[in-house]
Parts: structure tokens; C-alpha cells; sequence
């Protein structure tokens, strides 16, 4: 397949996009079509994806995807005018080496356009398994209008007229939003619905609506550090058949930072592991609950290192017991909720965190 670039995309489809953008986004889009168009042009075909990756079905509907795929998080939040040509290639080798699942959020600044794109100019929009939120509330009790301009501006972003996960982001207004996304899905505009969450403070509501709520997947933080999902909410998932999705498997940088430096046990060789992101995924992904994990990078060989955790061997029970006994043997892991997020990398997006 050619790469086309942003000019040989349709104008109806065009149109479509810009007309779920506001003001700021079409200026976002109008001043990166020159540079996608250079950028597109010179990158490389599309090519099949590998048959022998890892891939996880939704036991609920019988729907298999890969198990590792790309959050957006910061990483996509690139400014107006800004290149984008790493990000580009990010998404190229994704796609390339089997990823099909992208995570993305009106919350996250301009990834959510970013992401949409890119994956046009690569010629993927329709061809990706896109996971988008809703993040709203409404000018009073049951109202449901933020909901629907917020869906149709995600829709116009990624460039689709179906959207393949709609999540109510943090659950927020969620008694509302369900409701509204299933009749959604009833529409054929969403696939779909889910929950999320990625703070444990907030896994006791989030484990009920696993285990009770009108959903087909949730997601939510889970990494050898932080495993308190396996308590409550892997279970129901499991129970109930839906797909589980994972944020913050390498735990923003943190997991790699207190390895910097270290070789990988020996052990690891034994389930084919040749980095420190396909230790971390590895482990993550072994889990029978999961069905996809979300690291998100900026770097094109690290996202090739992410994908080669969905080849060779999974962690059985002993294995992964040994494999996180190691990891509490490190230096700083035991205290990582104590360093921030990407620890020693600046973004210089929309989003900022706090120190």
C-alpha cells in the first residue's frame, strides 16, 4: 500500500473532520497540512502485519486484538506548528509491527487530533481499533448534549462515523453517560462502551460498575507496581466476559527510570525478553484478565521494543511470581508512587503536570 499524504484524502471525508472541530482545532489542522504532506510522502509503505503476535479475545464477543497497543497520553500532545515527523513514524511502526488498538482522549490536549491525522495521512483511519472517552457533565441533571458534541467532535478528529470503544473517562457523570453510550451503540456510532480509571483511590467505585454496570470493557492501572486490580476488578471482568484494558503498564517512565542502568536477569531470556519494556509488558499481558495494554512513547525504537512483547512466551504463575519478586528487590521500586511522572522529560504540549 502507498502512504497517501493529507491532500489525497477525500473532501468529504475532509469536511467531515473539520466540521467536528472548533476554532482552534482547525487551526491546528490548517497549519499541519503542509508539514504532514512532506512528512507523509517520504515515509515508508504499510506493510501486513507478523501472524504470530499475541492476540487476546474479548471473551463476551468472541473479538480478538492484539495485546499490546498505544495510549497518547502526553506523548501526542504536540503543539500547533510543531513537527511531528517522530510521531509519525511512532504510529508507522505500530501499525507495521501489529498494533492495532490506540487510546486517546478529548482530556489529553491535541493528541485526540494528532492521533486522527496521522493515522489519515497514513492512510489507517479506518483500519486502526480506536478507543476514545467522554470526560463531561451538562448544564443540568440527565442533560446529555456535552455527551453528544463531545462524541461527534471525537468522531470528526479520528475521522470516523463509528468509533470502535467510547469510555466515560474517570467516571465522571457515569450514572448519565452510560446510558447515553449504549443508546449510542444501538445507533451504530460506537461499538463498544467502557469505564475507566487509572487511580486505585477510585477502584471500589470502579469495581462496581464492573461488575454490575451496562459495559463491555474497562480500563484501568495495572503494572508490576500497582496491582490492585487483581483484587476486585479483574475478577468481574473475567466473570463477566469483558475486555480489559491497561493504563500505565510502565508506570509513565517510572519502572524504567529505577532500572536505568541495570542488566535483565537471566531468567528473562527464558521467556524471550530483550529489554526492560518487554520484561514490564510481558508481565502485564500474562494476566488471563487482560486483554490489551497501552504504553504510550515518543520514540520510534521504543515502541518496536513494546511491540516485541506480543512475541515469544508469556509468563506462566511461577514465572511471573519470580519475575515481580526481582522487581521488589530493586532499588526504589517500593517507592515509586514518590517520583513523578516521566521522570527527567518535558513535554511541551497543551497538558501540563504538576511537579
Amino acid at each position: 500500500m502507498t502512504t497517501p499524504d493529507l491532500e489525497s484524502i477525500a473532501p468529504l471525508t475532509r469536511r467531515q473532520f473539520i466540521g467536528g472541530l472548533g476554532a482552534g482545532a482547525i487551526a491546528l489542522a490548517t497549519a499541519h497540512a503542509s508539514e504532514l504532506a512532506a512528512t507523509t510522502a517520504a515515509s515508508k509503505n504499510i506493510v501486513v502485519a507478523s501472524p504470530d503476535i499475541l492476540r487476546k479475545t474479548i471473551a463476551h464477543s468472541g473479538e480478538s486484538l492484539p495485546a499490546i497497543g498505544m495510549g497518547s497520553f502526553m506523548t501526542f500532545d504536540v503543539r500547533s506548528g510543531q513537527p511531528r515527523n517522530t510521531h509519525l513514524e511512532v504510529l508507522r511502526r505500530f501499525y507495521d509491527g501489529g498494533g492495532r488498538v490506540v487510546d486517546t482522549s478529548p482530556l489529553y490536549g491535541n493528541a485526540e487530533i494528532n492521533v486522527g491525522e496521522l493515522s489519515s495521512a497514513l492512510g489507517l483511519s479506518d483500519k486502526l481499533f480506536f478507543t476514545d472517552k467522554v470526560w463531561v457533565t451538562g448544564d443540568y441533571l440527565s442533560d446529555t448534549s456535552h455527551g453528544q458534541r463531545s462524541l461527534d467532535q471525537s468522531m470528526g478528529r479520528l475521522w470516523r462515523d463509528q468509533i470502535d470503544v467510547i469510555q466515560v473517562h474517570s467516571l465522571t457523570n457515569v450514572e448519565i453517560m452510560l446510558p447515553f453510550l449504549n443508546e449510542m451503540k444501538k445507533q451504530g456510532r460506537i461499538r463498544y462502551v467502557g469505564v475507566t480509571h487509572h487511580d486505585p483511590r477510585y477502584f471500589e467505585p470502579l469495581g462496581w460498575w464492573v461488575e454490575n454496570g451496562p459495559i463491555d470493557f474497562v480500563q484501568v492501572r495495572y503494572s508490576m507496581y500497582s496491582r490492585a486490580a487483581e483484587e476486585r476488578i479483574f475478577p468481574a471482568a473475567q466473570r463477566r466476559g469483558l475486555g480489559v484494558m491497561l493504563n500505565m503498564p510502565l508506570e509513565k517512565a517510572r519502572l524504567h527510570k529505577i532500572v536505568e542502568g541495570r542488566p535483565l536477569p537471566d531468567f528473562a531470556a527464558d521467556i524471550g525478553v530483550h529489554n526492560w519494556a518487554q520484561f514490564f509488558l510481558k508481565w502485564a499481558i500474562s494476566h488471563p484478565a487482560v486483554t490489551c495494554a497501552l504504553p504510550a512513547t515518543t520514540h520510534p525504537e521504543h515502541m518496536s521494543e513494546n511491540l516485541g512483547a506480543m512475541r515469544g512466551p508469556l509468563p506462566d504463575a511461577p514465572m511471573r511470581d519470580r519475575m515481580l519478586r526481582y522487581m521488589q528487590s530493586v532499588p526504589g521500586f517500593n517507592d515509586l508512587d514518590k517520583m513523578p511522572w516521566y521522570p527527567g522529560k518535558a513535554f511541551q504540549g497543551l497538558v501540563h503536570l504538576s511537579a
